[in-house]
């Protein structure tokens, strides 16, 4: 395949050889995910819209169910609709490797935010308010986005300092920073140790916030002598611990696999889930399982049907 250049060894677009090698399917698949990711945009945007408007959901635990429906739908419309064609220009790929990885990144430090939120919630009920006033739920939702930032800004300069020059097709239905390093013709080891170092990191140190604020929830629940509080304890975390354990379970999957089975075919299946399966399911979790919210939508379209009517 003849590669396009600007100059020198600098190509002007990469192909992106999607979710499958077989013309048959790239109908059917088209389909299925214009309709994953209109869903995924329904879902995540009536979560923002719900907490928005609704004055009963203005608590923290909401305020950073609103950041996460947002990250959500950020990395999902940065990868959902590039899914549905396979060429994207260098500047294009550049751009949706940062912002793809301030998203994801940022998700993992707003559900270690949210399980410390259940904990302060659970562990000092009295407090809470206090704690978790609203300059510091800012404070901890802006240090999520900027460590998404910091992150991906060396994710991009490891990345993109690389030359390509072999190949221009990336194994993959979006541009990853492991699948274009892939096809550098250049030496990078020392930046994918980089990369992985920090995917690491963040990985690791975002799950043990999670970890250690649900351990301290569950010895606080064991030492309720009330029945129907500790039902009421797991019912408040029980959202976020489904969507805790479906997101960090696929993630730990991709990284904890050995290496002489590992493969970019098993990554494009995990990475179609934590994509686009996550954002749709994360809206039906913390609504279906969630009867504030439920009365919201119903307070919402008491509302909408006296305007209409």
């Amino acid at each position: 395949m003849k590669l396009s250049k600007i100059s020198g060894n600098q190509m002007t677009e990469f192909i992106l050889m999607g979710i499958t090698k077989h013309p048959g399917l790239q109908g059917p698949l088209f389909v299925v995910f214009l309709l994953k990711y209109m869903a995924i945009s329904l879902g995540n945007l009536g979560i923002i819209i719900l907490t928005s408007v609704d004055t009963n959901l203005h608590t923290p635990m909401y305020f950073f169910l609103n950041h996460l429906a947002f990250v959500d739908l950020g990395y999902s419309t940065v990868v959902g609709p590039k899914t549905l064609k396979n060429i994207i220009s260098y500047n294009g790929c550049m751009m949706q490797l940062f912002f793809f990885g301030v998203f994801v990144a940022s998700e993992l430090f707003i559900l270690s935010v949210m399980a410390y939120d259940r904990y302060v919630a659970i562990c000092k009920p009295l407090l809470y308010m206090v704690i978790m006033s609203d300059r510091v739920c800012w404070i901890l939702v802006v240090i999520s986005y900027l460590y998404g930032i910091m992150v991906c800004l060396v994710v991009i300069t490891e990345t993109f300092t690389s030359s390509f020059c072999e190949s221009n097709i990336i194994k993959h239905f979006y541009c990853d920073s492991l699948p274009l390093l892939s096809i550098a013709c250049s030496d990078t080891s020392e930046a994918e140790l980089i990369i992985m170092t920090f995917a690491a990191f963040s990985l690791v140190s975002s799950l043990l916030i999670v970890l250690f604020s649900y351990m301290l929830i569950l010895v606080a629940i064991l030492r309720m002598n009330s029945a129907e509080g500790r039902y009421k304890a797991f019912s408040t975390c029980g959202s976020h611990l489904t969507g805790v354990v479906i997101f960090y379970g696929t993630l730990l999957f991709m990284y904890l696999q050995p290496q002489s089975s590992h493969s970019f075919d098993t990554d494009k299946m995990a990475s179609v889930f934590y994509t686009l399966i996550i954002p749709m399911l994360n809206p039906l979790i913390y609504s279906l399982r969630n009867k504030e919210v439920k009365g919201a939508l119903r307070r919402l379209f008491k509302k909408s049907c006296k305007l209409f009517l």
